[in-house]
Parts: structure tokens; sequence; C-alpha cells
């Protein structure tokens, strides 16, 4: 799948989700060969405004490429001063967000939001093109609720003003990630659109991948949820993909190991005291599933010293890390 000028070295990609792909866990989905990584979606406006927060979720390493940056608003101004910032970074890729649900970004017409107002929307996207020297790629769900299911509108839209490509996440914004994706949507955009478009919601298995990619035709996988805890689907969905051939889960060997390196590298990136606090999460997702996990989990939960947090973990293991 090409992006302009660039080629992807495989159509598995990691979903933009806050508070989840910060630096230290897109370095460990890249590891298990996930074709393109994007980033937590970045505020345009508090980038604008030059916030130190903001820009420090925008460190992106050599290692990671090909990433993309997601920004979100609704304001054409800032997005396309947001853009035109983002030049000047390494991202290959700049990635709008008009599908988050969460109510704090919804109650400011961000996010999924603007779907409700495709005036706007196309306003918001042609700011972008028009100030981006980089592919822009758009993120949407749905629609707003099952009586506003209108993301081919805003597909055409998209397409009509320069987008390169477009991510579809197969529910509406009433259902946040409650029920069932519905693919039918990702087929139907497929169908009518000439630009690439992205497959996205309820991947999480080897199997998931196969259905969505012969059920819609869509060009690319986009794996959210599906990889929390688990890195390793990207590994193994392009290795079958490839071979036909179904790799062996990770042993529960594996999953400490690399819980223990995410912690570093997160304490490298945060330091130790928002590291501990942040791969809280990150570790029950990894440790779901396994014997005495929720001992373990709850027991670490309440440590703050990351060297007792790694020796907790490998009581689940006789191998050394």
């Amino acid at each position: 799948m090409k992006f302009r000028d660039f080629e992807v070295s495989n159509e598995v990609f990691l979903a933009p989700m806050a508070g989840v792909t910060d630096l230290p866990f897109r370095l460990i989905c890249k590891r298990f060969g996930c074709g393109l990584l994007y980033t937590e979606m970045i505020n345009a406006k508090a980038l604008c405004y030059d916030d130190a927060n903001t820009k420090k979720m925008l460190n992106i390493m050599d290692e990671e490429h090909p990433v993309a940056v997601q920004i979100f608003g609704s304001e054409p101004e800032f997005m396309g001063k947001a853009a035109k910032i983002l030049n000047d970074y390494p991202n290959e890729i700049l990635d709008i967000n008009m599908g988050c649900p969460a109510p704090k970004v919804v109650k400011n017409g961000d996010g999924s939001a603007l779907m409700r107002n495709p005036e706007l929307a196309k306003k918001v996207l042609s700011s972008v093109v028009e100030n981006s020297s980089k592919p822009v790629t758009l993120k949407i769900r749905k629609g707003w609720d099952d009586n506003s299911v209108n993301a081919l509108e805003i597909a055409l839209i998209a397409q009509e003003v320069g987008v390169d490509a477009i991510t579809i996440h197969g529910r509406t914004r009433e259902q946040y990630y409650a029920g069932n994706a519905d693919w039918d949507i990702i087929k139907l955009i497929k169908d009518n659109l000439d630009i690439p478009v992205i497959g996205n919601g309820d991947v999480t298995s080897i199997e998931d991948a196969i259905k969505i990619k012969n059920d819609t035709n869509c060009d690319a996988i986009m794996i959210g949820r599906g990889a929390q805890g688990n890195p390793w689907i990207f590994e193994r969905i392009n290795h079958y993909l490839k071979t036909g051939e179904i790799l062996p889960p990770p042993t529960t060997d594996e999953k400490i190991g690399v819980a223990i390196d995410h912690m570093k590298l997160a304490i490298e990136e945060h330091g130790e005291y928002v590291a501990v606090r942040e791969m809280r999460k990150h570790i029950g997702w990894y440790l779901k599933g396994m014997k005495n996990s929720a001992r373990i989990r709850d027991k670490i939960n309440k440590l703050e010293d990351p060297e007792e947090v790694i020796k907790t973990l490998k009581i689940l293991t006789n191998s050394q890390f």
C-alpha cells in the first residue's frame, strides 16, 4: 500500500489510542512487525500554542518509521496551522481524527462530533490538506448514531478535497466500543472510493484479519484494542498472510519478558513515577488469561517501585530477563 511517494512494508497498522499509543508502546509494536504506527491524538490548538506536554507526545524515534501523527480539532484555522507546524516533524503521514467518541472531545465539536457537520468537516479537511506537505489521512466512524449514518458522505468529501486514504471504524459514536463493528460500511466505502480504505474494528485475531479483508476488500487493517497486551498480533497476522502458517501464541515467558521491556522503555520516556502508573493498565493486558494473574495484577497496582514491579512479574516465570 502506497502513500504518495512511500510504501509501507505491510498492511497491518496500529490504531491511534489516547493514553495507549505512546512511544514505548509503539516501539514494542514495531518490534513485532507493525506496518504503520499512529501516535496518540494531538490537540491541534495546543500544538499551535506551543504546549510543552503536547510537543512531548510528538517524540518520534528513528526505529519507529513510518509513523502517522493524528491531530484533532474542529477549527479550520488551527487545524491548518497545526498541519503546517508538523511539516517540520519526522512523521511520514498526518492523520485527522473524526472518530473519537469521548465526551470531553465531542462536547467541543471535535472528534466524531465533526461528522454531524459535513460542511465544517470539509473546511477542516481542506485546511489540513492545503497546509500539509505530507500525505493526509482521515479516521472516521460509521456515523454519530444509527439515525445519522453518513460515513460515505464524509469519505467522498475527504476524497474530493485531496485526502490520501481513509480509515473506517465500523461503529457509531453512540456505540462507543459496545456491540459489533459493522464491516458492511467499510465495504460500502471501499466500493465507492478510489483512494485506499483501511478497515478498523473488532480485529483481535488472525481469523478476524482474514475475514475483514475478505468481507470488505480493504487495503489495510488497523488494530486497536486487539493489540493491547498483544503486540504479537502484528507478527502473527503478517506471517499468516505471507505463508499461510499460524505461528504459536506467545508463551508466558515471552509475555512477561516483553512486559518488562515495555516497563523499561516507559521509564526511559516518562520517568519512574509516571511509568509505574502508566504501565499498570498495560501489565493488566499482558497478564490477561494467565494463572494467578488477578492476584499479581492487584499487587502490582499497589506498587510504586519499578524494580518491585519487575520482581513481581517474574513470579510468573522461571526465566530471567
